[in-house]
């Protein structure tokens, strides 16, 4: 999509001092942390450690009670069209009457002055979007009639054709099959090779050191931000999800056998 994205700035991201509430319960507590750009970053932590409430600070959804937010350089305010998102599954209304082709097409809006309609060049960036994801032949389909997989794929495509240098997904392999997941990944390694810096939610721990060339993890604050080496150590996971660690456990007693 669009040229490949200029590197030469020391940080895509950079959140400082970040603190959340809602009322007297922190949901974020003073997360700093910068990413450089090109990389894919996964965001990990157990249920209700607040991660999409992280994401949903970085897009300026959630004012934040206290630190601040710059994309590449410059404030939140300061970086429209900089920034696209997908968000997760169940925020979408399934049921509205637009196809996968309309969805796609909505990532120009921003790119397109109000009197005017989609050029050629934007329909052209909506059919590279939806070959990138594997759905140009559902593109006269209504979005809740798809599966999942293809739903989630839709919404990376209307990422795709905003042109953003930073991509934030949320959980966009939960519930999806095995072959869906390849080709998700397939499509952001794609935007990585791109240039493009992604943020992504993750629930899969098993998973996350393949994904990922760094990982934040958190609950509520920061625990660890760094290489995959570093942040999924089996110690520091089981201090931030209490013990619960037994599929991650096997995974690593197996890797070490062989």
């Amino acid at each position: 999509m669009a040229g490949k994205k200029s590197s030469n700035l020391e940080s895509a991201l950079q959140v400082k001092n970040l603190t959340v509430s809602y009322g007297p319960k922190p949901a974020l507590l003073d997360i700093s942390f910068d990413i450089p750009p090109g990389i894919m970053v996964g965001i990990i932590g157990p249920n209700g450690s607040g991660k999409s409430t992280l994401l949903k600070s970085i897009l300026g959804f959630i004012e934040p009670d206290f630190g601040s937010v710059n994309v590449f350089g410059n404030p939140l305010a300061e970086s429209k069209g900089k920034v696209a998102y997908v968000p997760q599954r169940g925020a979408v209304d399934w049921d509205f009457p637009v196809t996968v082709e309309q969805v796609a097409l909505m990532g120009r809006y921003g790119k397109i002055a109000w009197w005017k309609n989609p050029g050629k060049d934007d329909r052209d960036l909506v059919d590279e979007a939806l070959k990138m994801v594997k759905m140009e032949n559902f593109r006269k389909r209504q979005i809740g009639q798809l599966s999942g997989g293809q739903q989630q794929r839709v919404f990376m495509a209307r990422a795709l054709t905003q042109g953003a240098d930073l991509l934030l997904l949320d959980e966009p392999f939960a519930g999806v099959d095995a072959a869906t997941e390849r080709a998700i990944l397939d499509v952001l390694e794609a935007a990585k090779k791109n240039g493009q810096t992604l943020i992504v939610v993750h629930h899969d721990l098993a998973t996350a050191a393949e994904y990922f060339d760094r990982i934040i993890l958190i609950k509520q604050r920061l625990y660890a931000y760094g290489p995959p080496e570093k942040v999924l150590d089996t110690d520091l996971l089981s201090e931030v999800y209490e013990g619960n660690l037994r599929v991650f456990t096997e995974l690593k007693a197996k890797e070490a056998a062989v």
